[in-house]
C-alpha cells in the first residue's frame, strides 16, 4: 500500500517488540518461569496426543477432538512463546515485517481453531448426555472429521482476514510494538495509513466466530443441565457432571480471558493489563488444558495407569 500524501516516508521493514518488562532481574526470572511453562506445555500436550493414539479405550469422538485441541495448543503456544523467551535475553528484540504478519496470522489461526474445537466438544457432550441412543449415528467418524475440517477452515479464514488486513497497512514509524508479540491492536496504532477498514474486518470475522461458538456452547450446556436435572439417579447425575467438568473448566478459562481482552472498553484499556492477560491465554492456558483433562477425567487417568502398568511389567 502506498503511503498517504506526498511526503517522503521510510517504509518499516522490522518491528521492535518491547516485551513485558525492562527490569533485567525480572526478565531472567520471567524467562525461567515461562521456559518451564513452555516445556510442560509441549510435553503435556504431546503426552495427551500419544496416550489417546495408543489407548483403544480413548478412541471416542470426545478424545478425537481433545487430541486435536492438544495439537492446537502446541501450535498456539509455539507461535508466541519462543520469540517471547528470546525477548527476555536480548536488549532489543526485532521481528521482520513478514515475520510479524506470520506470527499474527498463526495466532489468529490457532486461537480460532481452538474456539471451534471447544464448541465441537460441547456439541459432543450434548449428544452423549441428551441423545445417548443416537450418539453413534450423530457423532460418527464422518461427522467428527467434518467438524474438524470446519475448525481448521474457520482458522484459515480468520487468519487470512488478519494477515490481509495487516499487509494492507502502511508503516512509516515508529516501529516499537508495546507488546511481547505482534498483536493486532498495537500494530493498528502504529499504522500511518487509514486503518478504519483493516481494523474492522478482522474484528468482525473473529467476533463472529466467538459469538457463534459461545452460542453453541451455551445452548448445549443449557440442554445438558436440563437433562441432568431430570435424571432420577444420583449416580447418573454425577457421571454426567463428571464428563462435562473438564470441558467446562477449559471453556471458562479460554473464553474468560479472550472476552476480557476483546470486550474491554477502550476507555479502560491498559497496555500492561492486556500483556498480563495475553500471557495467560497464549502461554498458561495451553499448559493447563492437558492438566485439566488428566486430573478431572477418570477415563484418561485409567488409560494412563494401564499404559504405565504395561511399560513397567512388559
Amino acid at each position: 500500500m502506498d503511503p498517504p500524501g506526498n511526503r517522503n516516508y521510510t517504509t518499516i521493514t522490522e518491528f521492535i517488540l518491547l516485551g513485558l518488562t525492562d527490569d533485567p532481574v525480572l526478565r531472567i526470572i520471567l524467562f525461567l518461569i515461562i521456559l518451564c511453562i513452555y516445556l510442560v506445555t509441549i510435553s503435556g500436550n504431546l503426552s495427551t496426543i500419544t496416550l489417546i493414539r495408543v489407548s483403544s479405550q480413548l478412541h471416542h469422538p470426545m478424545y478425537f477432538f481433545l487430541s486435536h485441541l492438544a495439537l492446537v495448543d502446541i501450535g498456539y503456544s509455539s507461535s508466541v512463546t519462543p520469540n517471547m523467551l528470546v525477548n527476555f535475553l536480548v536488549e532489543k528484540n526485532t521481528i521482520s515485517y513478514l515475520g510479524c504478519g506470520i506470527q499474527l496470522g498463526s495466532g489468529a489461526f490457532f486461537g480460532t481453531t481452538e474456539c471451534i474445537l471447544l464448541a465441537s466438544m460441547a456439541y459432543d457432550r450434548f449428544v452423549a448426555i441428551c441423545n445417548p441412543l443416537l450418539y453413534t449415528n450423530k457423532m460418527s467418524t464422518q461427522v467428527c472429521v467434518q467438524l474438524l475440517v470446519v475448525a481448521y477452515i474457520g482458522g484459515i479464514f480468520v487468519a487470512s482476514s488478519f494477515t490481509i488486513s495487516f499487509f494492507s497497512l502502511f508503516f512509516c514509524g515508529p516501529n516499537k510494538v508495546s507488546h511481547f508479540f505482534c498483536d493486532f491492536t498495537p500494530l493498528i496504532e502504529l499504522s500511518c495509513s487509514d486503518a478504519s477498514i483493516p481494523a474492522v474486518v478482522p474484528s468482525i470475522t473473529a467476533g463472529s466466530i466467538i459469538a457463534v461458538t459461545v452460542f453453541i456452547i451455551a445452548i448445549s450446556y443449557v440442554y445438558i443441565l436440563i437433562t441432568i436435572l431430570k435424571m432420577r439417579s444420583t449416580e447418573g447425575r454425577q457421571k454426567a457432571f463428571s464428563t462435562c467438568t473438564s470441558h467446562l473448566t477449559a471453556v471458562t478459562l479460554f473464553y474468560g480471558t479472550v472476552t476480557f481482552i476483546y470486550m474491554t472498553p477502550k476507555s479502560s484499556y491498559s497496555t500492561n493489563q492486556n500483556k498480563v492477560v495475553s500471557v495467560f491465554y497464549t502461554v498458561v492456558i495451553p499448559m493447563l488444558n492437558p492438566l485439566i483433562y488428566s486430573i478431572r477425567n477418570n477415563e484418561i487417568k485409567g488409560a494412563l495407569k494401564r499404559q504405565l502398568a504395561r511399560r513397567i511389567f512388559s
